[in-house]
């Protein structure tokens, strides 16, 4: 029976024993050894040639199979609401769709107050802290992609779940939830707040209006989120995630304009007079300390994103043989080159144009605007403007999908069908209507931005290394145990640091509560 079951066999055909006495006859036709049976005395069952004869097509067919599963995908366990939701609606993305996205969901304007934290650190711990912060989140990125289908079978698509992969159902909600949403819907309030604040800055530098009772000042700020809101609104309209990869593209371009314009802008231009590049004086040492912290929470919520990660990757198609992490990957390490050129000159290049002159509010747009409102060009001041309007719209998009994907789970889990296109729109209508009540009924938010972000540090720091260890099962005390465990209680242990510096600093300093009307 092992010749039968062998699959390994060439194909054979054998002759018959009688045929071999026709061999050494001269008029019969010769007939190549390879066709004759080694071995003439012993007669073969017909039933082990045939079986050896059925074993080719067989293994031709097992062949054709696994080619077929490696250029067509894995024996992943497909969900069919995932064809519902706008994350995993679409799978066919590809590297210059993830470095799209990745680009606008990376470069913000927490970039614009990246200055500010040299102002506490100085030139070395500075730069230090900067590059160690960028290696860092770069690492977590890259566990995060390899995380995606580290499971046979299933595909991490969605931040949450790959937490309750790892802690549990239950302690991975209590942990990633909050964050999560923050970093979605909270990055989008910030956004119309940004946004609408900035393009009230614009249409003034357009009309060249400085009155306060005629122009464009007569125009409210919450006139101006409204606009927003709106545009935002229509934009949202987009059915999923890879559909709104040309808005992304736009979103990256706009990014990455504005951050050159400001620091070249600063450079070019002449120092302000007074500068100094000596740490900022405090009252106490505890006061020292929190202004310390809350540098390098500047510095943490620069990098943004990580929560988008695994969404982003979800709409790539993966194969045995073309994984979905190579292409994501290539996308992430062309984005993150141009994100460090974004970055790095503008808080090394801001800070030697401004030193400690540097407004706390506004940072390096604040301070182009105070030093140099007068001896620059109205359009590089008004295209600058106008480039965060677009890039907040933009990122606003991309922030937003999570919710929208969140949203809609809960009705195709309900009704187990595809939202309609009206349920669809009036719930990407709720959403902007909501974030404009939030964004005008609560500015205070700003002001608890750092407290906040203190809390959500970890799904960017520490989470990924948590999760990684959980999941691959590294072996014990091994390099990669002890940089994972390392990273991961660090990262918790800052986060704990910059909510302890984010309480200090209200309670000592306060805050101001205009509740219904921003600023």
């Amino acid at each position: 029976m092992s010749e039968v079951v062998e699959m390994n066999s060439s194909p054979i055909i054998t002759i018959p024993p009688l045929q071999s006495q026709y061999h050494s006859s001269s008029n019969s036709p010769i007939i190549p050894s390879q066709f004759l049976d080694s071995n003439p005395e012993t007669p073969k069952s017909p039933f082990v040639n045939a079986a050896r004869i059925m074993a080719s097509p067989m293994k031709k067919a097992v062949t054709n199979m696994k080619t077929y599963l490696q250029e067509v995908g894995h024996l992943t366990k497909l969900d069919p609401q995932d064809a519902w939701l706008p994350i995993t609606e679409s799978r066919n993305g590809n590297a210059y769709y993830a470095a799209f996205h990745t680009l606008s969901s990376g470069i913000g304007f927490q970039a614009l107050l990246l200055p500010l934290a040299f102002t506490a650190l100085g030139w070395v711990w500075g730069i230090i802290s900067l590059s160690f912060a960028f290696i860092w989140q770069l690492y977590t990125l890259w566990l995060l992609i390899d995380l995606h289908e580290s499971v046979p079978g299933t595909r991490y698509s969605r931040y949450l779940r790959l937490s309750m992969a790892a802690f549990g159902e239950r302690l991975g909600k209590i942990l990633a939830l909050f964050p999560i949403t923050y970093l979605a819907g909270g990055t989008c309030v910030s956004l119309i707040m940004i946004g609408g604040s900035t393009l009230k800055i614009f249409v003034q530098i357009l009309c060249n209006n400085s009155s306060h009772e005629n122009g464009a000042n007569s125009i409210s700020t919450v006139d101006w989120y409204m606009v927003f809101v709106l545009s935002a609104v229509i934009l949202s309209q987009l059915p999923n995630l890879n559909s709104i990869a040309g808005v992304s593209l736009i979103g990256a371009i706009t990014a990455v304009t504005y951050c050159t314009l400001t620091w070249v802008l600063s450079v070019t231009k002449s120092r302000p007079l007074g500068i100094s590049y000596d740490p900022v004086e405090t009252k106490s040492d505890i006061a020292k300390i929190c202004n310390i912290l809350n540098a390098l929470g500047i510095i943490a919520f620069a990098f943004r994103g990580h929560n988008l990660v695994l969404e982003i990757q979800g709409t790539m198609p993966s194969t045995l043989k073309n994984p979905s992490s190579v292409p994501m990957w290539k996308g992430v390490k062309f984005s993150y080159l141009i994100i460090a050129c974004c970055l790095f000159p503008m808080a090394i290049g801001g800070y030697w144009a401004y030193g400690n002159l540097i407004p706390a509010n506004g940072g390096m747009l604040g301070a182009l605007n105070q030093y140099h409102r007068n001896d620059t060009s109205r359009v590089v001041l008004g295209l600058t403007s106008l480039f965060i309007v677009i890039n907040s719209l933009t990122s606003f998009q991309i922030y937003a999908m999570p919710v929208f994907d969140n949203l809609e789970f809960r009705y195709t889990s309900n009704k187990n069908g595809p939202c309609p296109w009206w349920f669809r729109t009036g719930l990407r209508v709720f959403f902007g209507c909501l974030a404009f009540f939030i964004s005008v009924a609560l500015p205070v938010l700003k002001s608890l931005a750092g407290l906040i972000g203190g809390i959500a540090l970890p799904v960017t720091l520490a989470y990924p290394c948590l999760m990684w260890i959980m999941i691959k099962k590294p072996q014990k005390y091994s390099a990669n145990w002890w940089l994972n465990w390392s990273l991961g209680s660090l990262g918790m242990v800052l986060s704990v640091l910059l909510v302890f510096g984010a309480i200090w600093t209200i309670a000592t300093q306060g805050i101001e509560a205009h509740f219904f009307k921003p600023q």
